[in-house]
Formats: structure tokens, C-alpha cells, sequence
């Protein structure tokens, strides 16, 4: 968690947007970035992460070796969403990761995220990239079904998650995938494949073999006594 000084700092980056009615320019990532989507996909979880040390954990993540770093909040404090995802790029970039936001294309903007990730009851494809440019990383959830991550790709989606995989405590309701979808969409799609759900330190490797190009972690890392430990155990897996 920073200091006083830090989030002074962070503060006056946030607000500063606040004091002219132009829209920052979109992200500037550019397709080199895009090697990047290989490897430990965090996303940060509210009820795991108090706000005393929310930072403090989504850095031991990045410092165990996470490639990306999806910012997830469903709050409605959109002061608190401002300034965390503000800081989280902050951190992306001092570690070399993509920052992406989760469902939230104006909060991508405001806070210049690498790109975004997008649900079956959000905006569309079209409209983010519109709205962030054409280098801003779009990913889209396809749960289990192959067909609209083949929609997804034509529609120019940079990479789409399968999931859930295993029983997730986060989404304990959630369709099931199969190894056997992973499998087939590594041999369809030409765009990176995620897979999410239930995956720990325990199970990730059964997923990277079987062709998944990230595993999105959430409650087995940041519930963890040592999250960079665990992190550093997945991101291994990619090497």
C-alpha cells in the first residue's frame, strides 16, 4: 500500500483528467504488446483484496510474474475504481504488464489501460474499439462456446477466455468447459486463448499442456498466504 506521498501523487494524475472536458487519446500499445498475452492473467477481486491492501497484493502478483492484470470491480464507488485503476497502471508499467479493465470502456480510457474485457451482456467489440483505438487489447468471455470466440476473432477480438473450467468458488454457478473446447479452439482460432475458473497452483499446469496460452487466477492467488509464491508457480508453467 503506498504512502501519503504516493497516493498524492496518484491523486493528482486522477484529478487532473477532471479539469478539461477533452477525452485523453486512446491507449498507445501497438501490436508488439501483444506477445505479451501469454502467461499469468491476475484479476483483482474485491472481497479478496481490502482496500488497505489492495495494492500491496496486485503488486506481489505482478512481482511473481503475472503478464497481465485485469482490474475487476462491480462497486459502484466510482472514486475508489478511478483512483485504484490509476495506480494499477502505474504498477503494470513498472512491471511490464498489460492492464486491462473489466467491462468499463470509459474507465479504460481515463486511466490509458492497455485494453479491456468484455462479457456477453456488454458492449460490443465494435464500440470498444471505436471508443479506445485500434491498438487497445480487446478480450472477450466466450464461457463454452466455441462458436462465438470464432465470432469474436472476425469481429477482431485480441484474445478470448473459456471458462469454467473447475469449480470456481468465484463463480460457483458457472458453464462448464472441457479441455477438450480448449483443445479445439487452440486448433480453430488464430488469436490467443485464455482459460479461467476455479484454477489453482494445483491444476493450471493440466491447462497450459492441453494448449491454453494465460489462466486467469483469482481466489487461489489472492487468497493465498504468499501471493507471489503462487503466482510465481503458474507463471512458471509458461517458460
Amino acid at each position: 500500500m503506498p504512502g501519503s506521498s504516493a497516493w498524492a501523487s496518484i491523486t493528482l494524475i486522477v484529478f487532473s483528467g477532471y479539469t478539461t472536458p477533452k477525452k485523453p487519446a486512446p491507449a498507445e500499445t501497438t501490436p508488439l504488446t501483444r506477445h505479451l498475452l501469454r502467461g499469468l492473467y491476475a484479476i483483482t477481486d474485491e472481497s479478496l483484496m481490502p482496500e488497505n491492501n489492495f495494492l500491496d497484493s496486485a503488486e506481489q502478483a505482478l512481482l511473481g510474474g503475472a503478464r497481465l492484470l485485469q482490474y475487476r470491480d462491480k462497486s459502484h464507488d466510482q472514486n475508489k475504481r478511478l483512483l485504484q485503476a490509476s495506480a494499477l497502471k502505474q504498477y503494470c508499467q513498472r512491471h511490464g504488464a498489460l492492464l486491462i479493465i473489466n467491462d468499463d470502456i470509459d474507465l479504460a480510457l481515463q486511466v490509458q489501460a492497455d485494453g479491456i474485457h468484455l462479457g456477453e451482456d456488454d458492449a460490443s467489440i465494435d464500440l470498444a474499439r471505436r471508443i479506445l483505438g485500434s491498438n487497445a487489447i480487446i478480450g472477450i468471455s466466450c464461457y463454452n462456446q466455441l462458436e462465438l470466440a470464432l465470432q469474436a476473432e472476425t469481429a477482431g477480438a485480441d484474445y478470448v477466455a473459456f471458462g469454467a473450467f473447475f469449480t470456481s468458488p468465484t463463480k460457483p454457478n458457472a458453464r462448464v468447459a472441457t479441455l477438450e473446447l480448449l483443445q479445439a479452439a487452440k486448433q480453430q482460432l488464430r488469436i490467443p486463448v485464455c482459460a479461467i475458473g476455479g484454477i489453482t497452483t494445483n491444476n493450471a499446469g493440466m491447462l497450459v499442456e492441453h494448449g491454453a496460452d494465460m489462466t486467469a487466477v483469482i481466489s487461489d492467488l489472492f487468497s493465498s498466504d504468499d501471493i507471489c509464491t503462487s503466482a510465481s508457480h503458474i507463471a512458471r508453467l509458461f517458460s
